[in-house]
């Protein structure tokens, strides 16, 4: 199998496992599913600062990532979302993600920062637009 193929199947399959996740993680704090916000059952109220905003980056960010659709742009937003919840929300309680609870927050940040500076791969929405463009460009 040629690895520049591998590497496009991964990537995708990156980006949409985790856009996935975060559209559901804000899912379950917007519309209460899934254990609803924190495991309460219940969704945040709206509006509130700044759960209610994250959970909607979380929501929409997340399907714009997992679809690959404005990726780029979508990846930075979440990924800076989560730099946020980590250092407003977690690192003043501890100095480590272990000790903080912000391991997720952490993890979530980086991986789409990696998903910004690598793009959504080659099976994309962003992609399909590309293609088109460039092909109306030639005709």
């Amino acid at each position: 199998m040629n690895p520049a193929r591998l590497n496009d199947l991964v990537i995708t399959l990156f980006r949409i496992v985790l856009g996935l996740l975060f559209a559901v993680h804000g899912a379950s704090s917007l519309f209460g599913v899934f254990g609803g916000n924190r495991g309460s059952g219940e969704a945040i109220a709206l509006g509130t600062w700044p759960g209610w905003w994250a959970a909607l980056i979380q929501f929409v960010g997340g399907a714009l990532v997992m679809a690959g659709l404005g990726t780029r742009v979508a990846a930075i937003i979440c990924s800076g979302s989560m730099a946020y919840a980590y250092f407003v929300v977690h690192q003043p309680d501890a100095l480590l993600p272990l000790n903080n609870g912000g391991e997720l927050s952490a993890l979530f940040c980086w991986s789409f920062l990696l998903i910004a500076v690598l793009g959504p791969g080659k099976w994309s929405v962003d992609s399909i637009l590309a293609q088109r463009r460039a092909a109306a460009v030639t005709v």
